[in-house]
């Protein structure tokens, strides 16, 4: 199937703006290499969390795994999962905000903004002590103003399965592995149970096919990348 590749520039950092780029793409069916010989990278991210129904039995998936994710949390759910958000801490993975109410960042005031945004961040240092806590907005949706105001890089994606569509897990897993390449940010939601068992079987596949799990802050740090050179993405499915 062949999908149009969108350049995102700076999507894991402060701003971002996509422009069409022509062309298809063949999926990947086998693990892509770096002319240096390194494993193929990708970062799993899950929003909407945390859920003690759905985010435990994923920590300890990914535990038995070990295989690092990076969690975008909303505010509200952070009350009553503290001992949840420490594992996550512990087990290694990445923690970040995605807003108090899952809200739209796009034109609020500075005083809402800093209500989604830098309410969530205090309830997690409350929690965790001092931290970064990089930013995904909900729907991927910001504007310049917000961008400046966020304090940290803003966390997109490249690689959608729209697992809150269905529960479908063979569908979610399938549009995950026909998309999925070296660097890509993978997106899901640890809130719904077709989730989890599509995420662990989405590692298991990518695990054998030779990829290396890291958080989104290790991908930056390893492809090093920085508000000034940016970086390609797919985004998938296509727009």
């Amino acid at each position: 199937m062949s999908w149009k590749k969108l350049t995102v520039i700076t999507c894991i950092l402060f701003f971002f703006a996509a422009l069409p780029l022509p062309g298809p793409a063949e999926p990947a069916a086998a693990p892509l290499r770096l002319e240096t010989g390194d494993p193929p990278l990708v970062a799993l991210t899950f929003d909407d969390g945390p859920r003690g129904a759905t985010t435990g039995p994923l920590l300890d998936g990914l535990a038995l795994r070990e295989v690092p994710a990076t969690f975008f949390l909303v505010g509200e759910r952070i009350q009553g999962n503290e001992e949840l958000i420490r594992r996550m801490a512990l087990d290694g993975h990445q923690i970040g905000v995605h807003t108090y109410g899952h809200v739209i960042l796009k034109s609020l005031s500075r005083q809402d903004f800093d209500l989604q945004v830098g309410k969530t961040r205090a309830l997690l240092t409350d929690v965790l002590g001092e931290g970064e806590f990089w930013l995904r907005p909900p729907y991927g949706m910001i504007d310049r103003t917000d961008a400046q105001w966020a304090g940290s890089p803003l966390v997109l994606w490249s690689v959608d399965p729209e697992d809150w569509k269905d529960s479908d897990v063979d569908r979610i897993v399938s549009a995950v592995l026909e998309h999925v390449g070296d660097g890509d940010i993978i997106l899901m939601h640890d809130i719904f149970h077709s989730s989890v068992d599509a995420a662990l079987r989405v590692v298991d596949a990518l695990l054998s096919q030779g990829y290396c799990f890291v958080t989104v802050e290790q991908l930056m740090e390893e492809r090093q990348l920085t508000p000034e050179n940016g970086v390609q993405y797919r985004r998938c499915p296509p727009a």
